[in-house]
This record gives structure tokens, sequence and C-alpha cells, in this order.
């Protein structure tokens, strides 16, 4: 569970980071290799890498805790049960 909420940050970076180099040239001049690869590639990996990585973060890397519900004997609560 860590792992993947640990991938989703850095999948979510990266995108971030190639659609930082797509706006701002002053970025992409500083990134090596990136001169190489395209404007529509590059924003196009991007935003496919930002959103993979915040659906990582968000649906899967989140803590699912167990609801408890009463368990009642009359009027008196006797203990809990995980739904």
């Amino acid at each position: 569970m860590v792992i993947r909420k640990t991938l989703g940050y850095v999948l979510a970076g990266l995108g971030l980071v190639g659609v930082a180099a797509w706006s701002i040239p002053q970025v992409k001049s500083a990134i090596p290799q990136l001169d190489l690869v395209s404007d529509m590639i590059l924003i196009s990996v991007s935003v496919i890498l930002a959103l993979v990585g915040i659906f990582l973060v968000v649906r899967l890397g989140g803590s699912r805790q167990a609801r408890e519900v009463p368990i009642y004997h009359g009027k008196n609560i006797v203990g809990y049960r995980r739904r």
C-alpha cells in the first residue's frame, strides 16, 4: 500500500515536471535529453503520468478502515462488529 502511494507521488511529480518543461522553455533547456522530444509527445506523456500518479495516490493509496457498528442487547451496547 505504501509502495503504491509513493509510486503515485513520483509519477505525479514527473508529470508536473514534464508539464513545466513544456510550458517554461528554461526548464526544458535545463533537462539535457528533453530537446529531442517533440512538444506534443512531452505534454501527452506528462499529463498521462500526472493522472496515473494522482489516481494511485487518491484511490489505491488511502487507508481504508473497517466501519464498526454497535451490537445491541436490548438497550445496551454489548460490542461492535466490523462491516
